[in-house]
């Protein structure tokens, strides 16, 4: 105060205005304009936005508030942990007695790794400290200091200033009575002394304003302070948890036990008390409560890192360091997650344990639509709470939904549910505003830019990427309960709905009886319980966080499985991850009913941020409703993939599926924003239905002929016996709008509609399958009257076959061999096959009159092909040129 008083008599004795105190100028700096309050919004959810949402001045001042209360917390930790390990000297002591309290051994296990926490964290902290002490001497107390004395240097030069000029007045009074001459010459020295005086005083103004200056570094220096090497330093050494941890429920059964039994430990641990508060206060603690303080602290120690890089602005050198540091600690918080159950224990009031299994983001559909919800699936129960995101210096607080019992619970997966025409319109939009917004966020990034307009692309696309995430997912999970009351959860991961259904299944089976939950307390418990901290969401990631990630064109060529306990149709899903601007996910076609299944299909995905490729293997049903997984597995891809096929053997379980993947780089097309359903597979090029579906031979070849041999071998009259109009427009519909459905209506449909529908397909070719072209040359190799030369002529012309052509061909002529193979049963000869499939598969390019010709040499180049003995065997995928041998995913 006594600084601001000096600093305002300065400015009235240079005439400077000074307005009255108050508010105004705060009123006037911290407008609306400068908290852009927009955090991410569907429906009453909402998430922490990850932008800058002020200056960084502003941002700056909250991070020494964080700081502080970092300090504050862990020395409240150290207090903890020191009145933990106060009882250790005396029970040692009494270890070596005829009547010892606790054994050695039990007395390692009790405080075992809490010496190594306290010296870690005791180090940590008085590294925290000395920051922060220092910033604080640098930023107050140098700085008043260099003010106070460029105050008084200012007062000195204006007294000594003042004192001359009244001895020069003095003297001037003195010699009145002198001459002209003398008196302008004492006017003269007056002259140069106030001139002298100026200079001094204006000196001192000078070096007052490079003080002043210095000091605004100094605080410049004292806001950028620097801890992100502490925090890494602290994270490196997190492995001394693992310890702790793994001998949590040992130490804890110790101490219950001995409670039990002794009557001096019990005294000890029902009052443990810390007393080195802030205030000399003294908090007391059970001996239980204690030991699980470093669990605790574990989580928390990323919940700090988050805080704290949230008020970290982006140009900060700190940033880069606090990022790897939370990196750290959240991938050891994950395996620290997948391995101990005892942190995620919530006491009953039966004494019994519920402990969090697994937890999770997903949409839940009801009536009023659609609303992203925090799943928690318990030991006994399933949670689902509404996450209401604190404000700034406010914790997240989570809201009750729904909860179900475990026992008795039914977990249907529902299948895929079709979005209705409008919602695929918007998704479609909402992707391609999706891929615009990356692009120009990519480009400001890439030039350095950190301004509001940067912050605000980043908002606008979390809002979109959210929206996406709400309401593209079309996996249905159903749940029943034994009460009657069903949910519906909606996923657009089948990997991840799988997860889920496993971990309830598995749970089902174990639960008997439920204990009903305190819903309050579980609800308020979820905050410390949880594991997945927030939706994933790609722009979430780190700034940088994409360098390993792939962006271009992924492909994939799923070749076969090995593993299988019985014969059955299996379907591959395959995923990826990343912005989804373009689909990420296919299906193979079904395989056809066999031990070891085989699909050769290539699948190509253009994929932005890609880190990881999940597989999931499906066994179709006869009743489409009752499929199946029979095993998933998933790989991380690198841009180390090459650019070369790399053939991979995948471990899932019971399976070991072979598949192989390349990686292209480029950059990628804007999607179209207008939703394209699938095209038609009927009346199509044969070559552009195989080009989308990634094969050598379509779909709908290959389906409806494997589903005719399991079951239409022995029907007499197959191919030549029609089935019904009706039901083969309808299946032919099925094929054009969703070959996924179609597949599945294949194992339904009557098998005379099946190879109904397979005749129609070839008969409704715009070009014929041999190419109209070739039509003279087979003529003439049929003249040929030797049969050597005849047939080394129509199998060079065979070869001549575009790819697709030639290898559907084939694939069609062995399958016509295994209908011909059973000819006592279904009384379809060789001869018979070829009338009927020749008119449709070779027609000459001009229409002749002579129809009769026409129709003898279709038949006939059927015939010989069925009956050639060298027939090649069919490619249904394009070879794939391997860059090494054969590897294995561990």
């Amino acid at each position: 105060m006594e600084l601001f008083e000096e600093a305002l008599m300065y400015l009235q004795i240079e005439n400077v205005a000074v307005g009255p105190a108050g508010s105004d100028l705060l009123e006037e700096v911290f407008t609306d304009d400068s908290f852009d309050q927009s955090p991410l919004q569907t429906g009453p959810f909402t998430l922490p936005d990850v932008g800058t949402k002020s200056t960084s001045e502003y941002l700056l001042e909250k991070r020494l508030v964080v700081l502080r209360g970092i300090l504050n917390s862990e020395q409240l930790y150290l207090n903890e942990l020191e009145t933990l390990l106060m009882p250790m000297k005396a029970l040692k002591a009494t270890a070596g007695t005829s009547q010892p309290v606790l054994s050695c051994q039990d007395i390692q296990t009790v405080f075992f790794q809490v010496p190594e926490l306290l010296a870690l964290h005791r180090d940590f902290y008085q590294g925290l400290k000395a920051r922060l002490e220092g910033a604080t001497e640098l930023g107050e107390g140098l700085g008043n200091e260099q003010h106070q004395g460029a105050f008084r240097s200012l007062s000195t030069g204006q007294g000594m200033g003042n004192e001359q000029h009244q001895g020069v007045c003095r003297s001037l009074s003195t010699e009145q009575g002198l001459g002209n001459e003398q008196r302008q010459g004492v006017c003269r020295s007056l002259s140069t002394k106030q001139d002298l005086g100026n200079e001094q005083r204006q000196g001192t103004c000078r070096n007052l304003s490079t003080e002043q200056d210095l000091v605004v570094e100094q605080c410049k220096d004292h806001y950028q302070l620097s801890v992100g090497d502490l925090f890494q330093k602290l994270v490196s050494q997190l492995a001394t948890y693992r310890g702790f941890v793994d001998n949590y429920e040992s130490a804890v059964e110790i101490v219950r036990s001995c409670t039990q039994t002794d009557e001096r430990f019990r005294t000890l641990a029902e009052s443990m008390k810390s007393g080195k508060g802030s205030d000399n206060s003294q908090s007391e603690y059970t001996f239980e409560a204690l030991l699980y303080k470093p669990l605790d602290r574990v989580t928390k120690t990323t919940l700090v890192l988050h805080d704290l890089l949230s008020h970290t602005p982006p140009d900060h050198h700190d940033n880069p360091l606090l990022q790897e540091a939370l990196r750290i600690s959240s991938s050891f918080l994950a395996g620290l997650n997948e391995t101990s159950q005892c942190k995620r224990a919530v006491t009953l009031s039966k004494g019994m344990r519920r402990q969090l299994m697994h937890d999770g983001f997903v949409v839940c559909a009801c009536e009023n639509g659609r609303s992203l919800r925090h799943l928690f699936l318990y030991t006994d129960l399933l949670l689902c709470a509404k996450l209401k995101t604190g404000t700034l210096g406010r914790h997240s607080q989570y809201r009750y939904c729904w909860y179900t019992p475990l026992f008795g619970l039914k977990v249907r997966w529902a299948g895929e549910q079709e979005h209705p025409p409008e919602l695929q319109q918007r998704i479609s939009c909402m992707k391609a505003k999706m891929y615009h917004l990356r692009h120009t966020l990519t480009q400001q990034t890439k030039k350095g830019c950190h301004s509001r307009f940067v912050d605000r692309i980043h908002r606008k696309l979390q809002e979109c990427e959210l929206w996406l995430l709400t309401h593209s997912p079309n996996l249905s999970l159903q749940l029943h309960s034994t009460s009657g009351k069903s949910h519906t959860l909606l996923m657009s991961s089948l990997y991840k709905l799988e997860e889920w259904r496993e971990a309830m299944d598995r749970l089902i089976g174990e639960n008997t009886e439920t204990v009903p939950p305190d819903l309050l307390t579980l609800t308020n418990s979820c905050v410390k319980l949880r594991m997945t901290q927030q939706p994933h969401l790609e722009s979430l990631q780190p700034p940088g966080g994409t360098d390993l990630s792939l962006c271009g064109t992924l492909s994939v060529v799923v070749h076969s499985a090995t593993g299988l306990q019985q014969q059955a149709c299996v379907c591959v899903h395959v995923e990826v991850d990343g912005f989804e601007f373009f689909s990420n996910r296919a299906q193979t076609h079904s395989s056809f009913n066999s031990l070891e299944p085989q699909w050769n299909q290539e699948i190509s995905f253009q994929v932005d941020g890609a880190k990881s490729l999940k597989v999931v293997c499906v066994i179709q049903s006869e009743k489409s409703e009752e499929d199946r997984v029979v095993g998933h597995g998933s790989l991380k891809l690198d841009s180390a993939i090459t650019k070369k096929w790399k053939k991979l053997n995948l471990p899932m379980g019971q399976l070991d599926l072979t598949l192989s993947i390349k990686y292209m780089p480029h950059p990628l097309d804007p999607p179209s924003s207008t939703f394209t359903q699938q095209l038609p597979v009927f009346c199509v090029p044969i070559e552009v239905v195989s080009q989308l579906e990634g094969v050598l031979v379509p779909c709908v070849v290959r389906s409806c002929a494997e589903e005719v041999e399991r079951r239409g071998l022995e029907e007499e009259g197959m191919y030549r016996t029609s089935g019904s109009a009706k039901e083969i427009q309808l299946l032919k519909h099925a094929f054009n709008t969703n070959l996924r459905e179609a597949v599945k209506c294949v194992k339904t449909a009557e098998v005379n509609v099946v190879s109904g529908t397979l005749k129609l397909y070839f008969r409704d070719l715009p070009e014929p399958l041999v190419p109209a072209d070739l039509y003279h040359s087979l003529k003439k190799a049929l003249d040929l009257p030797d049969l050597t030369s005849k047939q080394n002529a129509l199998l060079n012309i065979l070869r001549s076959f575009p790819d697709v052509n030639r290898n559907t061909l084939l694939y069609l002529f062995h399958h016509l061999r295994k209908v011909a193979g059973r000819v006592e049963v279904n009384k379809m000869s060789v001869m018979n096959l070829a009338t009927v499939f020749g008119p449709s598969l070779l027609r000459p390019p001009v229409a002749r009159v002579d129809i009769s010709e026409e129709v003898v040499v279709q038949v006939q180049v059927v015939y010989f092909y069925l009956k050639c003995e060298d027939l090649p065997t069919p490619l249904t995928c394009l070879p794939v040129d391997t860059e090494d041998e054969q590897e294995t995913i561990m």
